[in-house]
């Protein structure tokens, strides 16, 4: 459906692909990875024709229609959730418009000596609004908003309202409802709770059309696709299965590469010895011209490409006391809104929560509440003897100072360290070299996660408790943040909709739920096998 032939891009001085090739069939789910800033986002950009390669052509099947979502979603405002999310199905959005207009006329006094025109002509409307299976069209953009977590007051306000998390899904939406023979998703599992993920993954599984698609969720990855077209160093390689699969064919490629390239060095070695040795002797003059010969003949294989893989030890964190933290008969409500009444709960030492519930069942809350951030109405929350808190949430990134650069601002909350070892914890968090003088205020949602989380992990607390940590990482420094907390002895609460992070760092479970509150004593997996849902309100 979409081939692409021999391109070649260069974006300023960066060369982000050489005559590179691949294609997207019909019926193919394809995950299209690289390290960031290897061009996926120019590529998908080529696909739509946004933009065009230097060299080389990119051909689209007469008649393919192509949705393609990304971050950038625009201005979005005076109309509701819904109207949005129809007007991106073509005509049939332009009829529901006209018809809301007429509505609109039929109810309004001043137009009443138009009347019969107007009713006349919402007949008309009318009638072209059914042909188009307009009704229907309501119904399933209602349906696919609600599997993005939508209330029904939420799809009717209007979408200027939303945030930009909001309105990213509202994006999404349309591209999902547009039902187009391709879509080219770009991180369409950011900002997604894990049941709005689990809802997308079953609606993508079921989707007819060609997909191409990139995320920082592997667990998500691994469950849609059926192919993977790696970008890496300007070219395109394409491996059949999953994610997983391609993770272990990279492995095994890099290895006999690696094998290849030792065995030829040794092999180098020793002809040059020989060269070497007996080059001054003329007995010898003729093997040594014909080895020289053979030597230049000879392709040279080239070690595996080394991704940077970016490793965090711990310092290691004081010991706490065995009892972290306590809350006792706590309440808590907004307005109306009652989030908790009389709820009891308590952590010890080395115990890991991970906190599960649908939107608006109370986790941040609870995370902000022990943390200490909020206070209940009533009840009490006390922190235990020799424990240290460190808190991560969303909004920490915000109160980076702009105008600092990265190092400066990791010598202000660390004014005693070293140069040498602010370096190292920048480094381990993926700054080397000139990163460390971007300013704050040009960093990306990912690159301040990380300069939040150095600040937080250099000087370690004992307690951890994290909202969303993994919101916008990449996924090596998901892998490094994994590999890192595994190996902490301190203890964790924490928030996530990252199935691979739950599964690998929770030993116990706490479930919000409007029937009250559940208690697990293994960690996600166990939780999963127990409940048969992969979170509430969810049957797998």
């Amino acid at each position: 459906m979409i081939r692409l032939e021999n391109i070649s891009k260069q974006n300023g001085h960066q060369i982000l692909f050489i005559e590179a090739s691949a294609s997207l069939q019909r019926g193919e789910k394809v995950g299209l990875v690289g390290p960031n800033g290897a061009g996926k986002t120019t590529l998908f950009r080529m696909m739509t024709g946004e933009e065009l390669p230097d060299e080389g052509q990119v051909s689209v099947d007469r008649g393919v229609t192509i949705g393609y979502f990304n971050q950038d979603v625009g201005e979005m405002s005076g109309r509701s959730a819904v109207a949005e999310v129809m007007e991106g199905a073509g005509p049939v959005s332009e009829v529901a418009a006209e018809l809301r207009e007429l509505e609109a006329a039929m109810g309004d006094p001043d137009q009443a000596d138009q009347m019969d025109e107007i009713i006349m002509r919402y007949g008309e409307v009318q009638g072209r609004f059914e042909e188009l299976d307009g009704y229907a069209l309501e119904g399933r953009a209602r349906e696919v908003l609600a599997g993005l977590s939508f209330a029904p007051e939420m799809m009717d306000g209007d979408v200027g309202n939303l945030s930009g998390g909001w309105k990213m899904r509202v994006a999404l939406a349309r591209i999902l409802l547009m039902a187009p023979d391709v879509m080219l998703l770009d991180e369409p599992s950011n900002h997604l709770d894990i049941e709005s993920l689990i809802w997308l993954e079953s609606f993508l599984r079921g989707y007819e059309g060609a997909l191409m698609m990139t995320s920082h969720d592997r667990e998500f990855m691994n469950r849609i696709i059926n192919k993977v077209i790696e970008i890496d160093g300007g070219s395109l390689t394409s491996f059949s299965g999953n994610y997983e699969f391609y993770a272990q064919q990279r492995a095994q490629l890099e290895k006999q590469q690696q094998a290849q390239f030792e065995r030829q060095q040794a092999m180098l070695a020793k002809e040059l010895k020989f060269i070497e040795r007996f080059k001054a002797r003329a007995s010898h003059a003729a093997q040594v011209q014909s080895r020289v010969k053979k030597l230049d003949k000879i392709e040279r294989v080239e070690p595996p490409k080394r991704r940077q893989t970016i490793l965090f030890e711990f310092p290691q964190a004081p010991r706490s006391g065995d009892d972290v933290v306590s809350l006792k008969n706590v309440s808590k409500s907004y307005g109306s809104r009652v989030i908790y009444e009389g709820f009891d709960f308590s952590i010890s030492r080395k115990e890991r929560w991970c906190v599960m519930g649908v939107n608006g069942a109370g986790k941040s809350t609870l995370l902000k509440l022990i943390a200490g951030s909020t206070k209940p109405d009533t009840g009490s929350v006390t922190i235990g003897g020799s424990v240290k808190v460190g808190y991560f949430a969303q909004h920490a990134m915000e109160l980076l100072d702009g105008e600092q650069t990265i190092f400066e601002s990791l010598e202000y909350s660390f004014p005693q360290a070293g140069q040498g070892s602010l370096r190292a914890l920048a480094g381990c968090f993926g700054f080397s070299g000139d990163d460390v003088e971007k300013k704050c205020r040009v960093l990306s949602g990912g690159e301040k996660a990380r300069l939040v989380m150095a600040k937080m992990l250099y000087d370690p607390p004992n307690f951890l408790i994290l909202d969303e940590p993994t919101n916008h990482l990449d996924m090596g420094t998901k892998e490094m943040l994994v590999q890192a907390l595994a190996d902490y002895e301190g203890t964790m609460l924490f928030v996530s909709h990252d199935r691979h992070f739950l599964a690998a760092l929770s030993n116990r479970v706490l479930e919000l739920t409007p029937d009250g509150v559940h208690k697990y004593g293994g960690g996600y997996l166990e939780y999963v096998e127990s409940t048969g849902q992969e979170a509430p309100g969810l049957h797998s």
